[in-house]
């Protein structure tokens, strides 16, 4: 149950409800399309009418097209709408530290393009370019009527100021990604956090979304972050820094991490963990580079070598300890887990399960699976970012 805040509150208009039947039929179409206006009637339990002007309403603005004729035995045969999968642009962009991705997609959240970039360590430099980037891909396209960028930040975004306020792997604090880009593109531009990203991502498309309503998203990368759909809804904190479990220390004794704390649960269980635990157990002959890449690692562990291996069972270890604590302290009903980890995921599986049952007092019914990486989720999620502010419900009291 919600609280109804008596200080911040916007009364039910009639124009509230004709937003939140829009959006009904909007979703209804996007899920099981191509439907029927008597489908929709019957699915939503609005009367024929009221779909009818919704539709209507929505095809003249070229959110839905009308397509084939369905059969009946006798009477009209119905008309099949699904969304104009040309209408809208949405432009996601995925920052990491080492490379940056854009894509365009259409509303049906299939990729149309992807091109890649170096992140760089100057913010300025890099916004310059990103911006020349997204404008060429504009520019490119000027059959699309562009709804907005979504971005996902290895780091979190302050809700007041739109400013990246914490992302010790990227090295930027206090960073206005966001004015530069509206002002370049003269689109909206949504922040958010890569791991709150995935969440979205899982909620609007993936597999072990549908029927959720208390999810937990954790990435596996160069760190470790999570993302937080309880109740149905994401959980950012009174300013957008909820979630940051992949700096919690899990050994106080550990390696120093970036955030300036010592033992954090990423500097134990993330990618970079896992190329220190190889560096160090490996001699020089053995790693292929002289700044061995976690594809090494797991490509290693795969042909046999043992030293590859371990480090792959160190990391899943320290996975274990830090969602035990995720289980333990949240008991959601599924964590999803991202990253290129996952490919070892036979390997993994059994070592985190038995963390899991040794340190989970509670013993919560938590499922825990993998993502395959090739579905690119982050990707998804910028541009989820995006749609659920046509999709998702409008704000209310």
């Amino acid at each position: 149950m919600r609280k109804i805040d008596l200080s911040n509150f916007q009364v039910a208009t009639s124009e509230t409800a004709r937003d939140i039947n829009r959006r009904i039929v909007l979703n209804l179409i996007r899920k099981h399309q191509p439907v029927s206006r008597a489908d929709l009637s019957r699915r939503s339990g609005l009367q024929r009418s009221t779909v009818s002007a919704i539709a209507e309403q929505l095809i003249d603005e070229r959110w839905i097209t009308e397509g084939a004729l369905g059969n009946v035995p006798r009477g009209r045969k119905p008309t099949f709408l699904h969304l104009n999968g040309q209408r809208a642009g949405i432009i996601g962009v995925n920052i990491r530290p080492l490379n940056t991705t854009i894509a365009l997609a259409g509303l049906d959240m299939e990729f149309l393009c992807q091109e890649s970039m170096p992140t760089g360590t100057s913010p300025n430099r890099f916004i310059a370019e990103l911006s020349r980037r997204l404008g060429e891909v504009i520019k490119g396209h000027p059959e699309m009527d562009f709804e907005g960028i979504g971005i996902a930040v290895p780091g979190r975004v302050d809700l007041t100021s739109q400013k990246l306020v914490f992302a010790p792997n990227l090295g930027w604090t206090g960073l206005d990604l966001k004015t530069p880009l509206e002002s370049a593109t003269q689109l909206p531009v949504e922040l958010e956090n890569a791991a709150n990203v995935c969440a979205l991502a899982e909620l609007w498309s993936g597999s072990h979304g549908e029927g959720i309503r208390h999810l937990v998203a954790v990435t596996v990368s160069e760190g470790i972050g999570v993302g937080m759909i309880l109740n149905g809804q994401l959980l950012r904190g009174a300013t957008g820094l909820a979630g940051e479990f992949g700096h919690v220390a899990i050994r106080e004794s550990g390696p120093m991490c970036r955030c300036s704390n010592r033992g954090c649960w990423e500097v134990w269980a993330s990618n970079t963990a896992a190329i220190r635990f190889y560096s160090n157990t490996a001699s020089h002959r053995d790693i292929p580079t002289s700044a061995p890449r976690f594809e090494d690692i797991l490509r290693l562990a795969d042909q046999g070598d043992w030293k590859a291996g371990e480090a792959l069972n160190e990391m899943g270890h320290h996975l274990g300890l830090g969602l035990a604590m995720l289980v333990t302290g949240l008991a959601p009903d599924v964590i999803v887990l991202f990253g290129e980890f996952t490919q070892a995921w036979p390997r993994m599986e059994p070592i985190i399960q038995k963390v899991l049952k040794e340190r989970q007092p509670t013993h919560a019914s938590t499922l825990i699976v993998p993502t395959d990486p090739t579905t690119q989720p982050r990707l998804r999620g910028t541009i989820a970012l995006v749609l659920q502010k046509h999709f998702g419900l409008p704000a209310l009291a």
